[in-house]
């Protein structure tokens, strides 16, 4: 009954920077395991970044990026904001895609949420990078 309120997808240039920003209406504290997801034409959705609590509780967070985004795109979260985000830069024309963010009351553990796992989803936010 959470919904998440993706913003920020535009179209930019290769190479270019983007901030993809997710809301919830509201505390976060409870959703131990963020993360963004991406459909691209033609393919199945990919969890691209995930960010979890180490423990149930923990005030320490682990990130997982998929191995196309790995170097080049940051996942954060601000619980004071109710708000996580996606850093995205040197994008690339792959890149291209729906992003959309998801949460859930688990842990990730050891990497990237599934989507059968998520309890919260976004709208999405289209994102196009252009050669």
């Amino acid at each position: 009954e959470m919904r998440l309120v993706e913003s920020g997808g535009d179209s930019v240039q290769a190479g270019g920077s983007l901030r993809l920003s997710c809301s919830a209406p509201r505390s976060t504290l409870g959703l131990a395991c963020m993360a963004w997801f991406r459909q691209i034409p033609g393919k199945e959705s990919e969890a691209v970044a995930s960010i979890s609590r180490a423990s149930p509780g923990s005030l320490q967070f682990v990130q997982y990026y998929s191995d196309s985004v790995k170097g080049r795109f940051i996942i954060s979260r601000d619980d004071a904001k109710n708000t996580f985000y996606l850093d995205m830069d040197i994008l690339r024309p792959e890149d291209t895609a729906t992003y959309s963010c998801a949460a859930k009351w688990d842990l990730c553990r050891g990497g990237n949420m599934a989507s059968s796992e998520v309890d919260f989803w976004g709208q999405g936010t289209q994102v196009t990078v252009s050669s």
